[in-house]
């Protein structure tokens, strides 16, 4: 128990530090900090971890999926595929899972990250290609005790520098989703605010930014305004330049809930229900891959608390079509994407502490929603939008 519990600290320790580029997130002011805003020196150069035409390239797998009912047992095989002319791209942050001892990360490719893309990224190539730079992220160590401004500039450099390469190398005028969690949705906000939000020419190539688990903030009662000025949420699967935002809890948040809460005057924390995007309830459509995430780590420790159980099968990826149904809720003052078990589907417990919720299925339990809205997207995107 000794992983579960250092992510418990983590949260502690963020919530008395106000860190705002982690992916603990405690903290849901603005990401405009210096410790963001200026980057410390990045790496020579942007080390892929996913990229078209990489050898093994892990965001490019076998994506055939068996869809589940809890009460009634396998409801067929779905033959998914790797899109091979894909209209655009995505360009995806992972989140915190970095168990090195250090307070930032290298660059090597460990298991954590390898499981993280094939969890969170690696079922987007089905409709875009998938670009994923490896980044010196704060370390669950790390964040568990107090980064430094510069440890933080470290991690922003990387990403941005990755995001410049990308734009230079390998975009040539394609629309792109951005798509990040936790720590590489916070990130991501900084990224977003100082290079795409404020330049025209950059917000063109917005398809829309998926930023979970990342407290996005707008202007009360709107959705804009807050942390982007012209980006706004998305309310329609088909609309593009806009943003997707959301933490998920299993019932009402607590009041020390570490997700969907803001102290800035005037402004709430953005939530939009991928299963709803015009408001409402909708049904989840969860997938995860049956191979477990690198055993004995962190995150495989805090993923284990959950107890998302789901019926045994063949094929690399399982899906449960409609076993969740989904809504936006700013009761006890947060504002979350609160969901309730349907049809035999367990009901999830928060991981590691309540405050958290179920922040670590924040990608895969909508995974399926996700992708459906980002392929509509793609067929609406004109670049001169």
């Amino acid at each position: 128990m000794r992983t579960a519990r250092l992510l418990a600290l983590t949260v502690v320790a963020l919530m008395g530090a106000g860190i705002p580029a982690t992916g603990a997130g405690a903290d849901t002011t603005t990401p405009s900090t210096p410790a963001t805003t200026a980057p410390a020196t990045p790496s020579t150069s942007t080390v892929w971890l996913c990229r078209p035409g990489m050898v093994n390239d892990p965001c490019t797998p076998n994506l055939t999926t068996t869809r589940v009912s809890f009460t009634h047992g396998s409801l067929g095989v779905a033959k998914a595929t790797v899109a091979p002319r894909p209209p655009i791209d995505c360009f995806y942050v992972y989140p915190t899972v970095s168990d090195q001892k250090t307070p930032n990360a290298d660059l090597t490719v460990d298991p954590q990250e390898q499981s993280i893309v094939q969890y969170q990224a690696a079922q987007f190539s089905r409709v875009c290609k998938v670009y994923a730079p490896m980044y010196r992220q704060l370390t669950v160590t790390n964040i568990a005790g107090t980064p430094t401004r510069a440890e933080q500039a470290l991690a922003y450099g990387d990403v941005l520098q990755a995001w410049r390469t990308y734009l230079r190398q390998y975009n040539h005028g394609r629309g792109v989703v951005l798509i990040g969690h936790s720590q590489g949705s916070f990130l991501l906000r900084t990224l977003v605010a100082s290079q795409i939000d404020p330049k025209s020419s950059a917000r063109r190539l917005l398809v829309s930014a998926l930023l979970l688990g990342g407290n996005v903030t707008v202007r009360k009662g709107t959705g804009i305004g807050g942390d982007f000025h012209h980006i706004g949420a998305c309310r329609a699967a088909a609309q593009t330049g806009c943003v997707i935002a959301y933490s998920t809890y299993g019932t009402v948040p607590p009041s020390d809930s570490v997700f969907g809460r803001t102290t800035a005057p005037g402004l709430q924390v953005l939530c939009t229900n991928p299963a709803a995007l015009g408001g409402g309830t909708g049904l989840l459509d969860p997938i995860l891959p049956t191979q477990p995430f690198a055993p004995g780590s962190s995150i495989a420790a805090g993923i284990s608390l959950l107890h998302f159980g789901v019926p045994p099968v063949r094929t690399p990826w399982v899906s449960a079509p409609g076993a969740y149904a989904a809504r936006c809720s700013g009761a006890g003052g947060a504002s979350a994407l609160v969901i309730a078990p349907l049809a035999g589907a367990p009901r999830l417990h928060s991981s590691p502490i309540a405050s958290w919720g179920l922040h670590l299925v924040d990608v895969n339990i909508a995974l399926g929603n996700l992708i459906g809205i980002v392929a509509r997207e793609a067929a609406a995107y004109h670049p001169s939008h």
